[in-house]
C-alpha cells in the first residue's frame, strides 16, 4: 500500500465530478439549499453519504477500509479505526471493551472528563492514581512506575488501566514503557489517551507513540496536532488482552450512524500529511520553532517554558495569571489553546518543508498585549492553587449506586465532607478538578474558590456563581 494515497478523498472528488443528482439525504443537496456563507457551502458540495461506491464506516470494504487499512500501516497497529465522534468516543469504547458494573479500572487521575464518563455509563469502579507535580508546567504530571505497582498490588482483579500521554501540557515522563510491561506482566491491559500525540509518528526529535511503547489501545484526536476537521480522531488497538471487535462492536454503537464523510476524508488527509513528514520538512520545522522562540525571547518580557513535545509551548508573564495574559492576546487575535492560573498554552503547527511564519506581525501583536497589560493592575491569586496530594483514592460512592441517590444543593462552604453530586471540570483542559462521587475535602474547595476569583470557566457548575455546590444527599434511601 502507498502512503501517498488517499482512497477515500479521490472517491470523494471522483463523485463528485459526476455531477451527481441527488434524491438522498443531507437535506441541504449538495449546499444548494444552504444558506451559509458561500465558504462553507463550497464544502457541502462533498457532503455525501452512503451511496454506492463510497463504502459505510460501520461495514467498510471499500474506500474507506483501505483508508483504515493505510492507517494501520502507518502506525503499527492490528486494527484502527475512523473516529467521527472525536477522542471521546474512542475512550468510551476502549473502556467498555475491557469493563463491566462492578470491575475495577485503574485512572490516571488528570484524564479527561471524557474517561470518567466511560467509567459511569459502564458502571466499573474507578481506583484514582494521582501523579506528581510538575513543577516545570505547573501541572499534575504522569505517572511513575512504583505508583502503578502500588496500585496493581492492591488491586490485583483490576481489569485495565487508562493511561493520560502526554499530558495537555506536553509532558510525557520516562516510565510509559516501563509502566506498560509490569501491567503485562500482570496480564492488565494498557488503554492510552493519546489524544495529543497523533503526530508523534512522524519520528524523533519528537517522543515516541504509546502504541510504539506497547500499549494495547490508544486513541488520538488526530485534529489536535494534525490537519483534520475538529472531531476527527483515530483509534489503534495492538493487544494481546483486548478484543479487536470489542472494540468495534462498540463504536459501532456509540457512533454516529450517519458519520460525516468530511470528517472521514479529513482523516485520511491527516494520516496523509503525517505519512509523507520527511527529514526536510522535520527540519523546516525545527527552524520555523527555534526563530519563533528566539524572538519572544529576546524581543518581548514573555516567559517560555518547553515541554517534551516540541509543539507545545508555555507562555508566563510575571506578574500576571494565565487568564489575565489569554484575555490580552485575544484582544490582539491572538487565541492560545488554553489558560490556566500560571500560563497559556500554545499549539504550534506541524509545519512542513513548504510553510511560512509570519514572525513580524505576531511579535508586534504579543508587543502590544504586553502594553496592555502593564496598563492594568493584576488580580494574581496564582500563588495559592494548592497541589492535588499525590497517592490512591477510590471513590466515596460509586457510580453503581448514583441512579438511586438524589442530590441537592448547598452552600459551597458547608460541602466538605459531602460527596460531590457532580463533576467540577475547569475547561480546557477538560480535567475534573471534583469528580462525582469524591469526597470533598479543604484542598477541594479552596482551589475551586481561586479558580472563580480568576474567573475559569467550568463544566457542571451551574450554581457556583451563587456559592452552591451540588452534593449526594446522605440520608435518601434507594
Amino acid at each position: 500500500m502507498n502512503q501517498s494515497d488517499r482512497p477515500l478523498v479521490e472517491a470523494l472528488f471522483n463523485f463528485k465530478k459526476q455531477h451527481p443528482v441527488s434524491l438522498h439525504v443531507p437535506g441541504h443537496k449538495h449546499g444548494m439549499l444552504s444558506r451559509l456563507p458561500v465558504e462553507f457551502r463550497s464544502a457541502l458540495s462533498y457532503d455525501f453519504t452512503e451511496l454506492t461506491g463510497l463504502d459505510d464506516l460501520h461495514e467498510a470494504d471499500g474506500v474507506i477500509k483501505a483508508s483504515e487499512l493505510l492507517l494501520s500501516q502507518l502506525y503499527k497497529s492490528t486494527r484502527s479505526f475512523f473516529l467521527v465522534n472525536g477522542s471521546t468516543v474512542g475512550n468510551l469504547a476502549m473502556v467498555y471493551a475491557i469493563c463491566s458494573p462492578g470491575d475495577i479500572v485503574i485512572i490516571q487521575r488528570n484524564a479527561h472528563k471524557s474517561v470518567f464518563n466511560a467509567v459511569e455509563l459502564t458502571g466499573a469502579l474507578p481506583v484514582l492514581i494521582t501523579p506528581p507535580w510538575d513543577t516545570s508546567t505547573q501541572a499534575p504530571g504522569t505517572l511513575a512506575v512504583d505508583q502503578v505497582q502500588e496500585a496493581l498490588d492492591a488491586y490485583p482483579e483490576a481489569k485495565g488501566i487508562v493511561l493520560t500521554y502526554p499530558t495537555y501540557y506536553g509532558v510525557t515522563g520516562n516510565d510509559l514503557k516501563p509502566i506498560i510491561e509490569l501491567c503485562h506482566s500482570h496480564s492488565v491491559p494498557v488503554l492510552v489517551d493519546e489524544a495529543h500525540g497523533a503526530h508523534f509518528i512522524v519520528g524523533e526529535p519528537f517522543p515516541k507513540s504509546a502504541l510504539e511503547l506497547g500499549a494495547d489501545v490508544v486513541v488520538h484526536s488526530a485534529h489536535k496536532t494534525l490537519p483534520a476537521l475538529t472531531m476527527a480522531s483515530f483509534l489503534h488497538v495492538r493487544s494481546n488482552f483486548v478484543e479487536e471487535e470489542k472494540v468495534a462492536y462498540y463504536l459501532q454503537m456509540l457512533q454516529s450512524s450517519s458519520p460525516s464523510y468530511l470528517l472521514m476524508a479529513s482523516l485520511d488527509d491527516a494520516r496523509a500529511y503525517a505519512a509523507s513528514f520527511n527529514e526536510n520538512d522535520k527540519q523546516h520545522f525545527f527552524e520555523l520553532r527555534k526563530t519563533f522562540l528566539e524572538a519572544i525571547k529576546n524581543d518581548t518580557p514573555f516567559e517560555l517554558i518547553e515541554t517534551d513535545d516540541p509543539l507545545k509551548l508555555l507562555i508566563r508573564l510575571v506578574g500576571y495569571t494565565g487568564f489575565e495574559l489569554q484575555e490580552a492576546l485575544e484582544s490582539q487575535g491572538i487565541y492560545a489553546e488554553l489558560a490556566d492560573p500560571f500560563q497559556v498554552l500554545f499549539v504550534l503547527p506541524l509545519w512542513n518543508a513548504s510553510s511560512t511564519l509570519q514572525l513580524e506581525s505576531l511579535l508586534t501583536k504579543m508587543t502590544e498585549a504586553v502594553t496592555l497589560l502593564n496598563k492594568m493592575p493584576s488580580g494574581s491569586v496564582a500563588a495559592n492553587i494548592p497541589e492535588w496530594p499525590v497517592g490512591i483514592s477510590t471513590l466515596a460512592c460509586p457510580p453503581s449506586q448514583w441512579a438511586t441517590m438524589q442530590v441537592e444543593w448547598i452552600p459551597m462552604e458547608k460541602s466538605v465532607g459531602h460527596i460531590a453530586g457532580t463533576s467540577l471540570i475547569p475547561y480546557p483542559p477538560g480535567i475534573p478538578l471534583l469528580m462525582k462521587g469524591e469526597l470533598i475535602q479543604d484542598s477541594h474547595l479552596s482551589t475551586l474558590t481561586d479558580l472563580m476569583k480568576m474567573g475559569t470557566r467550568f463544566h457542571g457548575a451551574s450554581r457556583l456563581v451563587e456559592g452552591q455546590i451540588q452534593v449526594l444527599k446522605r440520608d435518601t434511601e434507594a
